[in-house]
Order: structure tokens, then sequence, then C-alpha cells
């Protein structure tokens, strides 16, 4: 299926709805009939003659320009009683207003306003956004002025093209493009349809890129790519959104998109000896178990195969080459039913019937993903070996798969316009039984798009804004995570426990110790998977702010934002703004149980100076390696890294061990005396205990007594009555580990604890195979014996 309001882009494959053809414009904004279409030039416009008017007035509907009907009958369509009297006047208004203005290609302006109305038709939009489509461009490029389509059109059409409308170059200059962004975001905020009005003009501009200046064309294809494509799959319009990849992918790799093009054209000049056969099998299967339903072959649009041929180049076969493309990485197969559970029936036949693959059943009926999209997914093996797969969907879930959030109605009137295929008194969108739309149940603002408005608002600057918002749009996959209070948090793939956090308030984000994830203590930079339960910890004085290290970590702009004007509000070394008499403790954060080191100096307590020194280097970055966490006066080795750095680790660290390996240059650091990092020493230590109740919580509290700051914390399955504990914690001072593992171990069941990341102890010999060393407290580590 094809949106065919212009010619695609040359080689640009068909994608998307039935093909309505464009009328061309003749004088004063008449149309000339279209090839194809009924010869109705061969009789004039005169030739209709009165009674043909008369015969056009008979059926009750209001005559239209002849250079909209094209429009009209899509419209129809969709909404067979929809009032044309106000979408007359508006082409009228459009075509007086445009009239003399041409477009790079030579044409009438008029032409394009009437190819983004056509696009709108098909998708199924209403009236009121047709008409504000018609005139999207007239305040931009004309003299027509708000005020005046607000007086003749309504302020609903106003809104709708204000929202689209460009600011200035000559008043905002390079951030016009920018702060446009930004005006169109926030309006669809309040109504989602300007940016739908939005994607469906970008695409008639792609379709006729090929008339724009090469650099033109590569920066108008990379906003497409980074923005609106993006934008497009968030609504759900998955027509649009494969129509502009293809002419993206066009512009920006023309030899790729041509390789892939002859590929597919090649395929399609071949018999269908695999999906066709397979679809009428399925069909005969369905129809003999009582299963209503239509199986078609859906063919994959051209980005789509060339990401299989990537896949497919990067995996070899079992002959060590890379495989080839296969005649079921084309296209799929599509069923629709009627009623939802009729989708689980033809899932049963397909998984009786055929060979079903492990892994590749996903139900987005149960749970549906974050743009609306619902279908249930399998792939199952034929006879011969081939795999292909089957979406499972109803015919509801299809339109609203195609077309997003336009096949919800509009959303200021829901229920007000029919839906193809509702007769009159039938439930409009939105029936019982449906799931919700969106986190909130509106689909007119989706919970992606509420967040982004909360954060564009502390992002005053419009370059930082277009950067955030192109890194918040690089990713369209989404995860739901539970807090353990029951509500539900949306966040992109990849968010850590900060993200968390922070979507649950920016106050709770700098009040965040750590977090508990299905019911574990974790680090706060854990990613998050679908499904997690997410316990965030706070504290419970005011909010002591976030650790610099936590932007490592942060994957919303949300919490990036929050955490770097934090930062930016609270320098290093500046006076706390937590109440006065507590010290800096782990992570940053002011704790009154965190005691004074003795005959510290103040300033290196809070990282002003290294901890460590590196001779012939002064001033020299050094940074603490994780994986052995050395701690004063632990035997240390450095190596150079990126940026003039160095990484100090222990000397028996088998991570160090590799860089020696690897050809770095050691150097010998010296501790310095006094001086602690900006957030103490980070250590990791184990506990070997025989298991019993509330260990866990026994051992969390002596190790809070002590002052210290839990970053995270694993327990491994018991075996044989025993079990692990692994903590990593953070000390103000080195000096504190000796009291805090002897605290540990007279924890009742504790027998013995020592500082992992160490194959032996300190100064020993390597233990005898089969025998595990004692390399904590009851061991006496050298590091902390005294001499």
């Amino acid at each position: 299926m094809t949106i065919d309001a212009d010619r695609p882009l040359a080689g640009q494959p068909a994608v998307g709805l039935p093909s309505i053809s464009q009328p061309s414009i003749g004088h004063h904004g008449e149309a000339k009939a279209p090839p194809g279409r009924l010869n109705r030039a061969a009789f004039g416009r005169a030739a209709l003659g009165r009674a043909g008017r008369a015969a056009l007035l008979a059926t009750g509907r209001t005559p239209v320009p002849d250079a909209i009907e094209p429009i009209v009958e899509a419209h129809r369509r969709h909404h067979p009683q929809a009032d044309l009297t106000l979408l007359g006047r508006a082409y009228r208004t459009a075509e007086t207003s445009h009239r003399g203005q041409l477009r790079k290609s030579g044409e009438p302006f008029i032409t394009h306003p009437l190819a983004v109305t056509m696009i709108l038709a098909q998708l199924g939009a209403g009236t009121t956004t047709l008409v504000a489509s018609l005139l999207h461009d007239t305040v931009e490029d004309t003299e027509m002025t708000l005020a005046q389509v607000g007086a003749e059109f309504g302020p609903e059409v106003a809104y709708l093209v204000d929202g689209v409308t460009k600011l200035e170059k000559v008043d905002f200059g390079a951030a016009a493009e920018a702060e446009t962004f930004r005006k169109m975001l926030v309006a669809t905020g309040a109504d989602v349809r300007v940016m739908v009005i939005k994607l469906a003009d970008r695409l008639h501009n792609m379709r006729t890129i090929r008339h724009m200046k090469p650099a033109s064309r590569i920066r108008i294809a990379k906003v497409t790519r980074d923005v609106l494509i993006p934008l497009a799959e968030r609504l759900g319009i998955q027509v649009l959104k494969a129509e502009l990849e293809d002419i993206v992918f066009a512009t920006l790799h023309p030899e790729e998109h041509a390789r892939t093009r002859a590929l597919v054209a090649a395929h399609e000049a071949e018999p269908d000896g695999l999906l066709q056969p397979f679809a009428e099998a399925l069909t005969r299967q369905l129809a003999e178990s009582g299963v209503a339903a239509s199986v078609t072959v859906r063919a994959r649009h051209c980005v789509s195969v060339h990401r299989i041929l990537l896949k497919r180049s990067a995996a070899a076969g079992p002959d060590g080459l890379p495989q080839a493309l296969q005649p079921a990485d084309f296209g799929r197969l599509l069923v629709t039913v009627e009623e939802n559970a009729d989708c689980y029936a033809v899932l049963g036949e397909l998984h009786t019937c055929w060979t079903p693959l492990p892994g590749e059943f996903k139900d987005f009926i149960a749970t549906p993903k974050f743009n609306l999209y619902q279908s249930l997914h399998t792939a199952v093996a034929l006879d011969g070996g081939a795999v292909v797969e089957v979406l499972v969907r109803s015919r509801q879930m299809h339109r609203v798969a195609e077309f997003g959030v336009v096949a919800l109605g509009d959303p200021h009137h829901p229920g007000g316009q029919q839906q193809p295929g509702e007769q009159a008194g039938q439930q409009p969108v939105g029936r019982p039984g449906e799931p919700e739309r969106t986190e909130g149940g509106d689909p007119a603002r989706p919970g992606w798009l509420s967040r982004l408005l909360e954060w564009q608002q502390e992002t005053p600057d419009p370059d930082i804004f277009w950067s955030a918002l192109t890194a918040d749009l690089s990713d369209d996959r989404e995860i739901t995570a539970v807090t353990e209070d029951g509500e539900r948090l949306q966040l992109p793939a990849g968010a850590s426990c900060v993200d968390a956090a922070y979507l649950l308030g920016e106050e709770t984000g700098h009040r965040c110790l750590g977090a508990r994830v299905n019911g574990r203590l974790v680090a706060l930079s854990t990613v998050l998977g679908d499904g997690d339960v997410v316990g965030v910890l706070t504290e419970q004085a005011g909010p002591s702010g976030p650790a610099p290290e936590w932007l490592e970590y942060a994957r919303t702009p949300a919490a990036r934002l929050a955490i770097e004007r934090w930062l930016a509000e609270h320098p290093a070394g500046a006076p706390s703004t937590a109440p006065a008499g507590p010290q800096a403790g782990p992570g940053g954060r002011p704790s009154s149980d965190v005691p004074a080191a003795p005959n510290a100096d103040p300033g290196a307590a809070r990282g002003e100076t290294p901890p460590v020194a590196v001779p012939g280097s002064p001033g020299a970055p050094v940074r603490l390696a994780r994986c052995c966490t050395p701690v004063p006066p632990d035997a240390v080795v450095g190596y150079g890294i990126r940026g003039g750095a160095f990484a100090v680790h222990r000397v028996s660290c088998p991570a160090g061990e590799r860089l020696l390996e690897a050809g770095r240059t050691p150097v010998e650091p010296v501790w310095v005396a006094g001086a602690c990092p900006p957030f103490g020493f980070r250590v990791t230590l184990e506990a070997l205990a025989l298991n019993r109740p509330r260990l866990l919580a026994d051992l969390t509290a002596v190790m809070s007594a002590e002052g210290i700051g839990i970053v995270a914390a694993a327990v491994e399955p018991p075996q044989d009555l025993r079990v692990r504990h692994s903590y990593t914690v953070e000390l103000p001072t080195a000096e504190m580990l000796p009291a805090v593992m002897r605290a540990m171990l007279r924890v009742s069941g504790v027998y013995d604890v020592y500082r992992a990341g160490l194959r032996h102890r300190n100064g020993d010999d390597p233990p005898s195979a089969g025998m595990r060393p004692s390399r904590g407290i009851h061991g006496r580590s050298a590091a902390f014996t005294d001499t």
C-alpha cells in the first residue's frame, strides 16, 4: 500500500496506503483530470451542465471544488457523514493565498498542501485536521495572519496551523530550527494532531527532495532520521515511518539503497514459491478450524530488508561464509481476525500444525508497546526448513498498528467521528476489552511526550535542547518497571536505577541512597529490565544531592539535566546546603553517623587532594581501579590511560597484570597521607557465614552503624548451609576498614570476612589446589597487621 499524493523518490518502493493520484492544478487552481481517472476532462466542466449540478445537490452533499475531489473521496471512506463545507472553503482560501507561488520543482505551491491533505485523508484524519492541513503554510508563506485563520475557521484550526508554523530565522538565527521543534512539541502536548500534520508535511517534502540542493538534501534527511522518524514511531504511524525511512536511506546511502532495491526487484520478479503457498495453506487450515481470518503476505520495505541483509552478512552459515538473504526474508504473513480471542485461536493452529521456533513468540496484545502497537508475533518452520514470521492481530489492532494515534480519532472529540467499518450506534475506539492505549489512557498525551515536555522546560539553551532531544529519540525501545508500591514507570531501554529515581521526582532523585531490584540490593548503575520491580532507597533528611559519577549511567535527559543542574549549583569544595554539622558521607551525602577522621585535613577529606601521587607527573589525574579497590596502605602500581590520567591497581590485581602484559609501562604511585577521594574509598568485602534468617539485615545494620555507605550487595545461593555475601561499600577514610570488617565478623553465624579481588593473601604463597585461602580478618591480611 502507498500513500501516493505525489510521486515517490526515484526507485522508492511503495509503502503504506492505497494509491490515489494527485490532481494537477490548472489556471486559478482548477483541477485537470489526472491520468487513469474517469476522463471527465473530455466532457469539460461546463458539460456537466445544470442537470448534473442539480443531481449532485439532490444527493444532499455539498459540492466541492474539483481539485479536492480525490481528497473528499478518501475522506468519506473513513468519515461518510463528514461535513465538507469547511473543507471546500479552506481549499479556496489556500488556493487564493498561494496563487502565483511556485515550489522548487516549478509546480504551483498549492500542490503541496493538497498532497499533505491527501496523505492525512488516507490515514483517516478528521475534517478539522484536513482543514488545518490545507492552511498549514498560509501564515508562514503568505500575507494571511493567524488571527484571520482563527476568525474564519475557528480557534481549533488556528491552533493546529500555529503549531506547525516555523519560527523566522530573522528572529532566532541559527537556533530557529531547534526552537521550531520545541514550539511544535509543546503544541503537540496539547493536541497530538500538530505532529501528525508535521509528519505528513515532511513526507511530501521528502518525496520531492530531489529538487533541493545536495547539501540541503543531506541536512533535511538527517533531521528526518534523527527526529521525525522516531516521532512517527512513537505515535505509532508505521506507514509514514516506513516510507520516510526508505527515502532517508536513498538520500544518505544511495549506493546501498540501490543494491538493496536490486535484491528486492530480483525477488519480486520471481514467482513466490514460499510465502503465498504458506498463506493459502494457513487460510485453509483456519477455515477448517472455524476461525474467520484473512491471511496476506506483507512485503518488507527497503530499510527492513537492508537490516536483515546486514544481520545475515554478519552471521556465518554452516560453511563459515556470510549468509545470503532467503525468500522468507522479503516478507511476513499477516493474519487479521475480528475478535481479540481469535488471535490466540490462530496462534494455537499455527503452533499445532507447524513447528514454532523457541524464543520467537511475543505477546504484544497482553502487554502493548508504548506506541499503541498490539499483535502476536511468532515464527514457524515449514517442511523445507524455511522459517516464516507471522503476525496475528484483530482488524482494529491493525488500524492502530498502521495509523497509530490517527486511528483513535479526534482526541478533543472522542467518539464524535465514526471509525471506518463502524455503523451508527456502534461503540467507538476505546471499547471495553481493549487495553489502555497509553500510560494514562489518554492518546492525546502519551507518557513519553509528557516526560519530554517536562525536561525541555529546563533547557533554555537551544543547542542543549537539540542534543538532548536527538539523544532521547535515538532509541525507540522502552521498558516498563514497577515500583514496590505498584506504580508503573515507563523508561527507555538501557535506563538505570538513577533514571527510575529521577522519574519519581527530582527531589527523590537527589535524596536517593541506593536501590533494590526484584528484592535485591543493587548498584545505582544497574540497568533495569522490562518488568523489574524497583525500590528507591532515600534518606530521611533533606536532599544531599547526586554524585558526579551518576552522569555515567543516567540514560534519560530528565535525570542528566537534574544532576548537571545540582552539580553546577553545588561545586566540589563549596559549603554544603545541607543542615550544618554532618560531615560528607559516602556518595557525597551528608551523614551525621559518619565520624570525622582524626588528624585529617578537612580539605583533603573533601577530595581536594588526590589520594595517590605519581612521581614525575605532579597534578596528573588518578583513578582507583574498581576491580581491586585499593586503599592505603596497599601496595599499588599505576598504568597510564587516556587523557594523561593513571589507573591505580593493587600489585596483585589480575587486571593490572593484563595491562602489563599488553605493554603498558608501570609506574610506582605513592599514597598521600590524609588524602581521600571525593566520595570515599570504595571497597568490596565478602562475608562467609552459616545461612540463617535475617543475616542480610544484621550485616547491613552493623555496617551502617559504622557510618559507611553500602553501594551494592549480592547474596549467592546457599550451599551446604553456607552462604557468601558480597558488599561494595564506600569508606570516608581508609582507617575505618579494619573496624568495619571486625564488626561484620561479630555478626552471629559469620565465620570469615575478607576483601574481594585477590587470589591469595598479601605476602603469602598461593594456596594448595583445592584449598580456599583465608584472605580476611581471620587470616590477618598483611595490609592491616600491626607491625
